[in-house]
């Protein structure tokens, strides 16, 4: 299974003409595409239960596909649709856990696992668990092969001080100032549109699954 070129091809235009007549102009368009990403998301799914037992096979693929609708009642930005199509809530863990994350998008696409920006009580959580336990967590992100996939773990977001629950000289500062535990990884339209896609993206959450199951371990 794979991303097909016309689904790319209505995500680029529909950037170019975020508007309500175009869309209900070309809405055909976006249920085929939107119809792609659910196929997709099914076969992605059987692959991943094979890796985490917290993806359920059986899942409805239709709930793992975000709407394309934008909520705008908050955002300067008006523009009513998004311009990619996302999967997620792949796994029965709760909405505040750890998960997976795949992003389609012209020029955009990629995978994503673990938490993105907690709220403080979660927050907290992780950071405890990273003082408690940093060796665990080191050992999953300074891998070579994670640091190949990834990048740096590090360097996501972080708060510019120190938490006031740590002390400057803590050796896990650095991991202790993060906002943001995330791992990110890249994919092209054309490698997208590859018929063994769904299988690399696997892979790629195997490589990812570890780390998820340290921030649930703490978020618990």
């Amino acid at each position: 299974m794979r991303i097909y070129p016309d689904t790319f091809v209505f995500l680029k235009e529909l950037a170019e003409n975020n508007n309500r007549d175009w869309f209900m102009a070309n809405k055909k368009r976006h249920d085929e595409a939107r119809e792609n990403v659910i196929e997709f998301s099914a076969a992605l799914v059987r692959e991943l239960s094979k890796i985490d037992p917290a993806v359920n096979a059986d899942i409805d693929p239709k709930k793992t596909v975000m709407r394309i609708y934008r909520d705008i009642r908050f955002s300067a930005d008006k523009t009513p649709y998004k311009n990619n199509f996302a999967i997620g809530r792949l796994t029965t863990a709760g909405t505040l856990s750890a998960g997976y994350y795949i992003h389609i998008q012209p020029d955009n696409s990629g995978v994503a696992g673990g938490t993105w920006m907690p709220e403080a009580e979660v927050l907290k959580k992780i950071r405890q668990e990273i003082d408690y336990n940093a060796g665990a967590i080191k050992k999953i992100i300074d891998d070579p092969e994670y640091v190949k996939l990834f990048g740096d773990f590090r360097s996501q977001e972080k708060i510019k001080t120190v938490p006031r629950e740590y002390s400057a000289d803590n050796e896990n500062i650095e991991l202790l100032k993060l906002k943001s535990f995330i791992a990110w990884h890249d994919f092209t339209d054309k490698e997208m549109m590859e018929e063994n896609i769904t299988g690399r993206i696997a892979l790629m959450c195997e490589k990812i699954y570890p780390l998820n199951v340290f921030l649930n371990n703490a978020i618990a």
